[in-house]
Formats: C-alpha cells, sequence, structure tokens
C-alpha cells in the first residue's frame, strides 16, 4: 500500500471524512480488482430422460367384417342402419326377403362402428357378392407407421406410447405388431400401434407416436446453458466467482433440458444462458436463478 505524508497536510484536512476518501484512495492505487458481471447461474440436478422412437402414419381398423347373407336370391327390402352408426352383435341391419317370400334378416356378427354400407333397398344380394356393410369389429384402431430399418430392432412388442391424432388430440398406445421385413428401396418397415381406449376415431386420419424404448437418468442443464463449437460440446461452470469451461458429453434431449452424461457433477453451479461474451477465468457475480429459469423456460 502507497504511503501518504499526513504530517505534511494541513491540519484541516485530517478529518474523518478526509481520512475514508484517502483509505480508499489508496485502495484504487492498489489495484483492487472490481467485481465481475452479475450472471445467472443454477446448480447442476439430476433427471431422467425418456429415450425414443417416433412414427408418423395414419390410423386404420384393426379388424373390419365384412357383412352379407348366407344365401343367394335375396332382395334388400329394408334398411336399418347408416354407416357411422354404433352396433352391438345380434343387432339386425337389414331386412331381406328370399323368392318364395318371408323375411330374413340380416344381423352384426360383431360390436362396433359400421363403416360402409352398399345395401340398397331393391338390390339383391348374396353370400358371394359384394358385402352389405362393413363393421370396425369393436371399435379397435390401430395407427400404423413407417419406420427407418435402424429403428426397427429397438422396437418391441407391448412398447408404450404416446400417440397424438389429428382432430382427437393424445392418446395412449402400445406396440401391437411389427412386420418382419422392410421396403428394400426406402428401408422402411411397417409398425402396428394399438390405441388404446374406445373412442371413434376416423380411418386414414394421421398421426403421429413417440414410443418408449427405454430411460436413461443423469444430471441435466438447461439447453441454454450449452455451447455447440467446432471442437465439441461445452458448459460454462462457475467455480470461486470464476468461469470455467468444461467440456461435456450430451444424450438426450427433453422439454428444454438435455441430458449430460460425461463432464459434469451433481451440485456443479453452471451458467444458465452461456455465451460468447464470457472467457475462461472471467470474474463473475452469479445470481441463481428462479425455478422456471432452472427448467429452461
Amino acid at each position: 500500500m502507497r504511503h501518504f505524508p499526513f504530517s505534511h497536510l494541513p491540519r484541516t484536512l485530517l478529518t474523518a471524512a478526509g481520512l475514508v476518501c484517502l483509505a480508499q484512495a489508496a485502495i484504487a492505487e492498489d489495484g483492487e480488482p472490481p467485481k465481475g458481471a452479475a450472471v445467472t447461474v443454477l446448480r447442476v440436478t439430476k433427471s431422467c430422460f425418456d429415450n425414443t422412437v417416433e412414427v408418423s402414419g395414419l390410423v386404420l381398423a384393426r379388424d373390419e367384417t365384412a357383412v352379407r347373407p348366407e344365401r343367394p336370391g335375396l332382395k334388400v327390402a329394408e334398411v336399418l342402419v347408416d354407416p357411422g352408426d354404433t352396433v352391438t352383435a345380434g343387432q339386425n341391419l337389414a331386412r331381406l326377403i328370399p323368392p318364395e317370400g318371408g323375411t330374413i334378416m340380416v344381423q352384426a356378427p360383431v360390436a362396433g362402428t359400421v363403416s360402409a354400407a352398399t345395401a340398397t333397398i331393391g338390390a339383391l344380394a348374396s353370400a358371394r357378392g359384394e358385402a352389405l356393410f362393413t363393421i370396425i369389429a369393436r371399435n379397435e384402431y390401430d395407427m400404423v407407421g413407417m419406420v427407418p430399418s435402424a429403428d426397427i430392432s429397438k422396437l418391441a412388442v407391448s412398447q408404450t406410447a404416446n400417440i397424438h391424432i389429428v382432430g382427437a388430440g393424445d392418446l395412449d398406445g402400445k406396440v401391437r405388431l411389427i412386420a418382419p421385413t422392410v421396403e428394400p428401396n426406402s428401408q422402411l418397415g411397417q409398425v402396428f400401434i394399438g390405441i388404446n381406449g374406445d373412442r371413434r376415431l376416423l380411418i386414414n386420419s394421421s398421426g403421429r407416436a413417440l414410443i418408449k424404448i427405454g430411460q436413461s437418468c443423469n444430471v441435466a442443464v438447461p439447453l441454454t446453458s450449452v455451447l455447440y463449437d467446432p471442437a465439441g460440446t461445452v458448459v460454462q461452470v462457475v467455480r470461486r466467482d470464476r468461469v470455467e469451461t468444461k467440456r461435456v458429453e450430451v444424450g438426450l434431449l427433453s422439454g428444454g433440458q438435455v441430458e449430460i452424461r460425461d463432464g459434469l457433477n451433481e451440485g456443479d453451479v453452471v451458467v444458465a444462458r452461456a455465451g460468447s461474451l464470457l472467457r475462461e477465468g472471467d470474474l463473475v457475480r452469479p445470481v441463481m436463478a428462479s425455478a422456471g429459469q432452472a427448467a429452461g423456460k
């Protein structure tokens, strides 16, 4: 510290205020580093991430039942249901008249929804002709999509799926069937995802499914904490109020959070919004992030 010759100053200057000013000037001349810039930080915690395969496809009936009379030479006298009607097993669908007279009732063999009806009054019906009615059996639907061959091996029957159907919202499902072959040109294979519930869906509606194939639990940070450069992926850590750059290995991504598989430990303090303005060794004033900021919102 620089010494000031107080004895050479007039006595009127040696007041308390004067001494404070002189002390501050001495600290300034000593070169004490100023406080660094305020930086929002957060403490690294553990989180679990679902590993998923994404599938896009169409809604199809799992099983459609064609309804025809058992004998030929019958004439349609009355049609009792229309496409879109829900029917029960054994319900009368149409009244037919045989050549010898009388009445024969055509009944639904299964419960479900009538998806098509060709029966018209006065038309002939037979066991080998066009089906009078088509029923979506038990109102069961699949979302059928195409999956790259690289992902086919990751799928297994009974894996759970979150499905979004256009016009119907979000539904749950499970993998029901995986095709044993792929299309040679596109290298895509079919997967059938059974849609849970008894909601009526529109055939050929488009949908998207996320099939859960596993889970990974590691430390996680907001995506805003991660920097990408040609040399790799880094996160800015604050230790003793100074910035340290840590190279990390990232994993899965979900909800604005990214899994860190290597390079960070639980409890480390990282910069919430990393950026090029911060350099290795910079002095900062860490300010702990709010709950929303910590969640990457």
